[in-house]
């Protein structure tokens, strides 16, 4: 299922995380595609919150992956950045899959990886318009058939 939302501002681009972290569980992939400073880590920060993370979340674009535990969150949560991933022969050292088997998955830059990874996923686009809104546009896959969007 595809849809659309308009963001007013950053408290509305952490609120729909808020609610997407509210559902998550364990084996979710959430992949998350826009340009610079479109939104994809707050909307990250957001998802962290739903999960009841109440740290600091900083960008992994250094870090690559930023792992969030319990208690810390509801459940194992992984943020990956794959920005600075040149050679995608490099992604099998992340481990990322062993980290689907008990948490989820939040990845910024996900077209570093194969399409075939994000087939079950729900793959969410973030655009900057020309009012300073957000458009939030995604693409659901089964794995979240009667969960999102949100009714």
């Amino acid at each position: 299922m595809s849809d659309m939302l308009i963001l007013e501002d950053v408290e509305a681009t952490l609120a729909v995380g808020r609610n997407l972290g509210a559902i998550l569980r364990a084996g979710d992939k959430i992949a998350l595609t826009g340009t610079l400073g479109a939104g994809k880590t707050t909307l990250a920060r957001g998802i962290l919150a739903g999960l009841d993370y109440n740290g600091e979340v900083p960008s992994p674009t250094f870090a690559i992956v930023q792992p969030y535990e319990p208690p810390e969150t509801r459940i194992p949560v992984a943020h990956v950045d794959l920005y600075r991933i040149e050679d995608p022969e490099e992604i099998p050292e992340l481990g990322l899959e062993d980290m689907l088997i008990d948490g989820a998955m939040i990845v910024e830059w996900p077209d570093r990886m194969p399409d075939s990874f994000w087939m079950d996923a729900l793959r969410m686009t973030i655009e900057i318009t020309g009012e300073g809104n957000r458009r939030l546009t995604w693409h659901a896959g089964s794995a979240w058939n009667d969960r999102w969007p949100l009714t």
